[in-house]
């Protein structure tokens, strides 16, 4: 009886690396391999406190995860972060200096982190790393900003549309009321834009 081989749990990172960059050496997944480790969150489970110095940049290979900060008791979500997605404080992990959020797991999370010490290794001995790292910032950047372009151009039914459209995993995965905190609504107003949304028009014939 043939035994099926077992894929390696960094399996998922090296192919997101080859389709980002198919040039990206093998000797050089070997090192980022070797200068990464495999982290499982449950439920809940906090992956930054604010406070501490974020030290690791992480990949989630399974789960969901979310990022808030604290204010006037409350707590305000900023972003939600999926499979096959890098998330990190990079203000804190490239300035070394405290966090001002929260990073945690909404549901039963596996990662791969790699230590800010570790990245910069391999920045030094794997040229394509950087060109990685650069292009991994870039997308960060377009997703964060545009979350920021629709807070400031859609009205709240407007942007719930788009998150229908373009996040339905958001809709599906995560808790109204975090997702009325993203949105910067309560959740009894949430419900009243869901209902509004799903209302047939007046003027809609009936067949």
């Amino acid at each position: 009886m043939t035994e099926v081989a077992l894929q390696s749990p960094f399996e998922p990172l090296r192919q997101f690396y080859k389709s980002i960059y198919p040039a990206f050496s093998e000797e050089g997944w070997h090192l980022t391999e070797q200068l990464a480790a495999i982290r499982t969150l449950k439920k809940g489970e906090i992956l930054l406190k604010q406070g501490a110095v974020c030290t690791n940049v992480s990949f989630i290979v399974e789960g969901l995860v979310r990022m808030y900060i604290e204010h006037d008791d409350k707590e305000k979500t900023l972003c939600f972060f999926n499979e096959l997605t890098y998330v990190s404080d990079y203000s804190s992990f490239l300035t070394r200096q405290p966090s001002k959020m929260y990073i945690q797991a909404l549901e039963p999370t596996t990662v791969i982190e790699t230590s800010y010490d570790n990245l910069q290794r391999l920045y030094r001995e794997v040229p394509e790393a950087n060109l990685l790292g650069r292009i991994m910032c870039e997308q960060l950047f377009i997703q964060t900003n545009d979350v920021h372009v629709h807070e400031l151009k859609e009205n709240f039914e407007q942007r719930y549309l788009t998150l229908v459209e373009k996040y339905p995993w958001i809709i599906s995965r995560v808790p109204q009321y975090m997702i009325a905190s993203f949105m910067g609504i309560t959740p009894e107003a949430l419900s009243r834009i869901k209902a509004r949304i799903a209302r047939p028009s007046k003027n809609k014939r009936v067949a």
